[in-house]
């Protein structure tokens, strides 16, 4: 072999800085596309915001007031009539009976984070300690516990540190010693036996920390026989003992943010317009993002060091371009979902088709991997609710007669066929089997547990032990005075007789 020289040629998909954006930008639900438009608001001086207009057309500046040239109204928004007076005169003054503004005089809310940092901010630690208990700090949930090893806490620090073997243990030895109590920990056990060993003396504090550390399991399946025969006491110690320690908090870092409730915004309005269902983009979720002309002219007539002002306004363009075809592409996707489900929106889910993303792919021009990226989380918002764009996707089972029908209509219906049976006589999987050949569907009895799984309803033994369990208590609740009295009258009446 002697070498030389030969000239190929290929072809080859090269992903560029635009084209990642783009991609990138179709997988991100509305809020975080909301947060990715506000970071480049505010790092790129080419982009700015679209001001808002009065509802009648004109301009929202007070009446009267001239209007500057179109580049100085698309850089300098409207000043607010606030920042016109005197902050200090007397017309800026609120009189005692004025309403506040809601949660103006309201705390911004503090996180556990940000809780534990303001103790450590305070104690005297070196520079290698207050990292390792920051480490810590970062490794706790929601909850305060840190779910976890030490190992893996260790595997993020910054490399090239020299650590005593129990340095990262003393690390979050100091961390369950601040407030919360009970923070820090890495199981329930633990949790509560931090906060039992802060609580007073008491007589049954010995026991219950005894319970949290060797018997809890017990304690959860409210097994106070096994409990009283394993600690070797009588019921009045075992009940005074899980009466302190059901004022224990499981979740201490609860209380800081931690009930914060994740809301969703609708991408797409679904709504029925003459014949059609049509879906048109949200307008409250598409940003309101424009070139700054004013700085782009300014640009464009400078004659030097132009190269990183110029890669910034290439990249603003970029931009608005890419959100516009993201929005673009998840309007054309809802439209064929819709129309592919239009029976769905009418008659509910029994009427759901069997759909998958090579379905859309064809009918949009996409490719399936855009049509996953575009499903993913984006919600519709429709007659029948709030939907997430899979939730039309479902697998297709095929009948012997050539039919097929998909899975989240077979859920529905042996959900409804569950709802209406005998509950003295529920319904087994087999007999399932066999309503649903009624209707035309062939499926296994384990598709059917399958599915009977899948959407939360017990077996046929815990469905029937459920309505055993109910009739038994109600036959042993005791009566009302009005009931006792009409038997025992009608049983005297019959005496009598």
């Amino acid at each position: 072999m002697r070498p030389a020289l030969e000239l190929r040629q290929s072809q080859q998909l090269l992903l560029t800085p635009q084209l990642m954006q783009a991609i990138r930008l179709l997988q991100l639900s509305a809020a975080e596309l909301e947060q990715e438009v506000e970071q480049a608001v505010a790092s790129n001086p080419f982009l700015e915001r679209k001001e808002e207009t009065h509802p009648h057309g004109g301009d929202a500046r007070a009446d009267g007031a001239a209007a500057p040239s179109e580049p100085e109204a698309a850089a300098v928004p409207a000043p607010d009539d606030h920042d016109l007076r005197d902050p200090w005169s007397a017309g800026n003054r609120r009189g005692e009976g004025d309403d506040l503004e809601p949660g103006e005089l309201t705390p911004a809310p503090s996180t556990l984070r940000d809780h534990l940092r303001q103790q450590v901010a305070g104690a005297r630690l070196s520079a290698l300690d207050r990292l390792l208990v920051e480490t810590v700090i970062e490794g706790l949930d929601d909850d305060g516990y840190l779910r976890q090893s030490l190992d893996d806490l260790e595997q993020t620090l910054p490399p090239g540190l020299e650590l005593d073997p129990d340095a990262l243990a003393t690390a979050l030895t100091f961390v369950q010693s601040l407030d919360p109590v009970g923070v820090g920990a890495r199981s329930v056990a633990e949790c509560l036996e931090l906060q039992l060993r802060a609580t007073p003396e008491a007589p049954e504090r010995s026991l219950a920390l005894r319970i949290v550390q060797e018997h809890l399991d017990l304690l959860a399946m409210h097994d106070s026989v096994r409990l009283e025969r394993a600690l070797g006491v009588d019921a009045g110690a075992v009940r005074a003992a899980n009466l302190l320690i059901r004022r224990m908090d499981p979740r201490p870092g609860l209380r800081f943010g931690g009930n914060h409730v994740p809301y969703v915004s609708a991408d797409v309005i679904v709504r029925r317009v003459g014949n059609r269902w049509a879906a048109m983009l949200n307008p409250h979720v598409v940003p309101q993002i424009q070139v700054n002309r004013l700085y782009a002219d300014a640009l464009a007539r400078a004659r030097s060091g132009q190269g990183a002002l110029a890669q910034q306004l290439q990249e603003a363009r970029w931009l608005i371009r890419n959100v516009q075809q993201r929005f673009e592409t998840i309007r054309r996707v809802a439209q064929a979902i819709v129309d592919r489900q239009r029976t769905y929106f009418e008659l509910g889910e029994l009427a759901m088709r069997p759909l998958v993303l090579r379905d859309i792919a064809a009918e949009v021009g996409l490719h399936p991997s855009t049509i996953s990226r575009v499903t993913c989380n984006k919600y519709m918002d429709t007659p029948r609710g709030l939907i997430e764009f899979k939730r039309f996707f479902s697998s297709r089972v095929n009948n012997p007669d050539g039919g097929s029908c998909s899975s989240t209509a077979i859920r529905a219906l042996i959900r409804e066929i569950i709802a209406g049976e005998d509950p003295n006589a529920p319904l087994s999987d087999v007999q399932l089997t066999r309503v649903l050949g009624t209707h035309g569907i062939r499926v296994a009895r384990r598709t059917v547990a399958k599915y009977r799984d899948g959407i939360g309803i017990a077996s046929v033994e815990a469905r029937r032990m459920t309505q055993l369990t109910a009739k038994i208590q109600r036959r042993a609740a005791p009566r009302a005075p009005s009931q006792v009295a009409s038997t025992v009258k009608a049983a005297s009446a019959a005496k009598a007789a």
